[in-house]
């Protein structure tokens, strides 16, 4: 069965009789029905009834429907309500705006707004360069998405987005303490989506574009970049990059390889993995033979995308062309951004000794992780239920943190490739293992190396 998880997290109230003990009989039905139970609370207890709260994580919503039926099913126990413990959290949103300053006299008002307030738009008007100085441009960040291609869940629109770039923004407060702000554009149109960010640019010292999909993201981001003063960074694309690339070196030196030399099997070329192909290539690979969902890419292809054509023209060195099970064979590491069950045993079990399976499709893998562990000397997933989780958390905090602390107008590939060493390099040489390969994303000196990184990269 597949493990259970706080995002489906749910607590029920259950009633029944005090002489047929409710607790035990709900926490036996519970628990048979493979939920993991992680608070119980007595709310209430008479002669006549006792009224329990149960807080348990399944594997799904289907599976907490599942668990509510088995207990409506005894006839001694009554369900009285069921609460989504993760609707709850996102009642009313996840953030909010707060005033830095007090305003509880006259005297505060004329310093932070009238007649105060003219004195400082003066002074950006002399010299523009104040407003990083003066205002929250210097700490704040768009999190900018038109939600075409939200998590696994594909095209789902600006509104349905919302909740996702909230927490993005949720997470650069949390970790990096950056002040970020959701901007959810109702368009899908490129020409739209950078006119629009070029229009709101003057309030933010970054933009964080998100959940942008391929080819379109590789056009906006390229687009802005040339057009703002300002940083952008596409984190689909950049912040998987240097997560990957993070792992990887500490993988490698577990198996005692090296990057130059190892055969890549990559699977998924759209966002992700065509930066993925990039990093690694800047960082020294040379053997990267990448899937779509049409096969193989090789050199005889041709793509009207500069971003395709890039990968057409460097990868696959060898010209190969079977299918992906057969490019497995002898293979020294799998990298998927791509769709579940796209590996088979048989696929892990071909690979060459001392072999690094990243399956990183979300929430479900390319290949069930447990599996590949049998085969594989480190394995890597996007999941927080398993050991390597290959998280964004870990890079765009710390980017931007830098990137803000430094005033940094671009974004250079050696920011990219500081950030990745400084990731590795936050797991020791004693801590290296094979179920660690990079920090914990609560680690608080893994913002504060990458922010260092990045800042001297400048």
């Amino acid at each position: 069965m597949a493990s259970t998880s706080p995002g489906y997290g749910i607590t029920i109230r259950v009633e029944g009789s005090p002489d047929t003990n409710p607790v035990a009989l709900a926490t036996t039905v519970i628990t048979g029905a493979g939920a993991t139970i992680t608070a119980l609370d007595v709310v209430e207890s008479l002669l006549e009834k006792v009224v329990i709260d149960i807080t348990c994580d399944t594997i799904d919503a289907e599976h907490a429907e599942q668990i509510t039926a088995a207990i409506s099913l005894n006839s001694d126990l009554t369900v009285r309500k069921v609460s989504d413990r993760t609707f709850l959290l996102h009642l009313g949103g996840k953030i909010e705006i707060a005033s830095k300053v007090p305003l509880k006299t006259r005297d505060d008002l004329s310093r932070a707004y009238t007649p105060g307030v003219a004195r400082i738009c003066q002074a950006i008007v002399a010299d523009p360069s104040d407003a990083r100085r003066l205002t929250i441009k210097r700490n704040t960040v768009a999190v900018v998405t038109d939600g075409s291609a939200v998590l696994g869940l594909g095209n789902i629109g600006p509104a349905a987005a919302l909740p996702v770039m909230e927490g993005k923004a949720a997470l650069f407060k949390r970790f990096a303490d950056v002040d970020a702000w959701p901007v959810c554009l109702d368009t899908q149109d490129v020409d739209e989506i950078v006119r629009t960010v070029q229009l709101i640019a003057p309030v933010y010292g970054g933009i964080n574009l998100e959940d942008i999909s391929a080819p379109r993201c590789f056009e906006v981001e390229a687009r802005l970049r040339e057009l703002l003063d300002i940083p952008v960074f596409h984190d689909d694309q950049h912040g998987t990059a240097i997560v990957v690339l993070a792992a990887l070196r500490n993988a490698l030196k577990l198996v005692k390889k090296d990057l130059k030399s190892v055969k890549i099997v990559l699977s998924g070329v759209g966002a992700a993995g065509n930066a993925i192909a990039r990093l690694l290539t800047l960082d020294g690979a040379s053997n990267i033979i990448g899937f779509n969902i049409n096969g193989v890419i090789h050199h005889e292809m041709q793509s009207d995308d500069a971003m395709q054509q890039w990968f057409i023209e460097h990868s696959n060195p060898h010209g190969f062309k079977g299918s992906i099970g057969e490019a497995m064979v002898g293979a020294d590491i799998f990298i998927g951004v791509s769709a579940p069950n796209v590996l088979t045993e048989a696929d892990v079990a071909s690979m060459a000794k001392g072999s690094i399976v990243f399956a990183l499709a979300n929430p479900d893998p390319e290949i069930d992780p447990v599996i590949a562990r049998k085969y594989a000397t480190v394995v890597a997933t996007g999941r927080s239920d398993q050991p390597n989780q290959i998280n964004n958390v870990l890079a765009f905090p710390g980017i931007f943190r830098g990137l803000l602390d430094a005033n940094a107008n671009k974004i250079s590939d050696q920011m990219l490739l500081a950030a990745a060493a400084a990731i590795s390099e936050c797991v020791s040489p004693d801590q290296l293992n094979t179920s660690f390969i990079v920090p914990s994303v609560f680690d608080p000196n893994v913002v504060k190396a990458v922010a260092a990184a990045v800042k001297k990269s400048v």
